[in-house]
């Protein structure tokens, strides 16, 4: 449903995007994860036809973006940073506006006004001047237009920003239900995010693609995945220490409040090694868990690496 080849953006000697390429299929939930600048919302941007690509395009539903762009965003949904809005409209007014932009009028537009008001559960500030409207609530109008024209693909930058926490599930839940019969790429920095809803993630950093696979793909790259928290009785004195990280699979042994983790080399399982140990020694153990790996860690160590240098022309 969506394909992006090798989109690239410069500003001036800046390279905000760098040669970005990437497929989503119906069904799909990718997460676009990078830290601030890392060319997450100018890729949107274009994907979505408000920025133009210095290469590259974008295919929407078998539609190029840049030379076929009304038939393209017909198909597009797009929540941009920020949710602008008019501020002296109500959401009423907005989405009647939207709606009419899109082509609907009459019972129609109200048809499709309704559905994404109970959707989004923006109903009680509908009269509201938008202006007046918290941050979470200007995000939820936000939503309700980008939805309003049940768009086949859905791009949204920063979905839940300001949303309190049951406002984050609510909408979490929105995502979910929709997702067998849309394509939804989700910009955002929240890895909770990622883990909550996304079948997919792509990191972003210095505007290239870094990485790219399940939420438990990448969090297997972890120092973390395998890792064993132990808790023993009476504490783990040096001697436990020095024991556990004399283990051929045991890459360290680091404390971890009252007990250790003890982290594996090359993320290989090593709770047997450990569990054996124990017994043989006779240690009690008090608590043991394997960790899956950790999101937050790869990507800490993919976005803060320096950029590798291009490859030098032939």
């Amino acid at each position: 449903m969506l394909e992006i080849r090798h989109l690239v953006k410069s500003f001036g000697p800046l390279i905000a995007v760098d040669d970005v390429s990437f497929t989503v299929p119906q069904g799909e939930v990718l997460g676009f994860l990078g830290p601030n600048g890392a060319g997450k919302s100018t890729t949107m941007k274009m994907i979505t036809g408000f920025l133009a690509p210095t290469a590259g395009t974008a295919i929407i539903c078998g539609y190029d973006i840049a030379t076929q762009t009304i038939a393209a965003k017909r198909h597009i949904g797009y929540l941009p940073e920020g949710a602008p809005a008019y501020p002296d409209m109500t959401p009423a007014d907005f989405l009647d506006f939207i709606a009419h932009i899109r082509g609907f009028s009459g019972d129609e537009a109200m048809r499709h006004i309704g559905r994404v008001v109970e959707m989004i559960r923006i109903g009680e500030v509908m009269h509201q001047p938008i202006e007046t409207l918290s941050k979470g609530f200007k995000r939820r109008v936000g939503v309700a237009q980008a939805l309003l024209h049940d768009p086949d693909i859905l791009i949204l930058d920063e979905p839940t920003d300001g949303l309190d926490p049951n406002q984050k599930y609510e909408m979490r839940t929105v995502i979910t239900a929709m997702r067998p019969n849309k394509a939804i790429i989700i910009s955002t920095h929240l890895l909770e995010e990622v883990e909550a809803v996304c079948s997919r993630a792509i990191i972003i950093a210095h505007g290239r693609i870094l990485a790219d696979g399940t939420p438990a793909e990448l969090a297997q790259r972890s120092r973390h995945h395998n890792a064993v928290r132990l808790g023993i009785a009476g504490g783990a004195d040096a001697n436990v220490r020095a024991e556990l990280a004399a283990l051929p699979a045991v890459a360290a042994v680091e404390p971890d409040g009252d007990g250790l983790v003890v982290l594996p080399r090359g993320g290989h399982p090593v709770v047997g090694e450990i569990a054996d140990l124990a017994r043989n020694r006779g240690w009690t153990i008090t608590g043991l868990q394997v960790e899956r790996g950790r999101l937050d860690d790869v990507f800490r160590e993919i976005t803060t690496a320096p950029p590798e240098p291009m490859a030098a022309a032939a």
